[in-house]
């Protein structure tokens, strides 16, 4: 692939996305677009579903899911103990205490990654740290975990075993009976990432 064709596969979706986001006209950004698109490229604002339902699972009291969606729709469905932070609302002086904090690992997320995307590009523009994004979204984790499709039979092992982790998390998550056996760490699922420290120190509020 060439480098040109494939810095534009990364620019694009990013311009349309910083055009999508709300208007800043109270808080000074403090990463530049060249900043922003390189961490952009590392792709470590995602956090496997897989790992968002271990944490679910075991109660991790750093978890803080947040749904970036209407309220209208997060009152239809949403994930156990998120709480909603609607984008258009993202820049409200209410939510800066749960935003800009680190004693909280926050994951947005929406239908797909966008909206979500740009949560987490707003909020690294503006310097706070420890917001994620929930890898593919609610469409992914129906997928991956509440609906997971069993492997052909020359799967790998591992492909096996990622199967019944998520077969596991979505009977415990999704109304099922919970699996006798202790739940795995999801192959390839990642480590989650630690809580960074940041200029000062504020209690998240909590909510479901």
């Amino acid at each position: 692939m060439k480098p040109l064709f494939r810095l534009a596969l990364f620019i694009v979706p990013l311009g349309l996305i910083i055009a999508a986001v709300p208007q800043n006209k109270t808080k000074p950004y403090k990463l530049t677009a060249d900043q922003l698109l390189a961490e952009v490229n590392t792709r470590t604002q995602y956090i496997a579903p897989e790992t968002v339902a271990d944490m679910m699972i075991k109660k991790d009291p750093s978890l803080q899911l947040i749904d970036v969606r209407s309220q209208d729709e997060f009152e239809k469905f949403n994930l156990a103990g998120a709480i909603n932070i609607p984008i258009a609302d993202l820049l409200s002086d209410k939510y800066a205490d749960i935003l800009d904090q680190d004693t909280k690992m926050n994951i947005f997320y929406s239908h797909g990654t966008i909206q979500a995307n740009e949560a987490w590009m707003i909020t690294r523009q503006l310097g706070y740290k420890n917001n994620y994004v929930l890898e593919g979204g609610l469409n992914y984790w129906f997928d991956a975990i509440l609906n997971p499709q069993k492997p052909a039979s020359t799967s790998s092992d591992e492909e096996f075993a990622k199967y019944d982790f998520r077969k596991s998390a979505g009977q415990a998550l999704g109304g099922g009976a919970i699996a006798a056996q202790p739940m795995i760490s999801a192959p390839g699922s990642g480590a989650k990432p630690p809580i960074q420290g940041t200029h000062k120190k504020k209690k998240a509020a909590g909510g479901c």
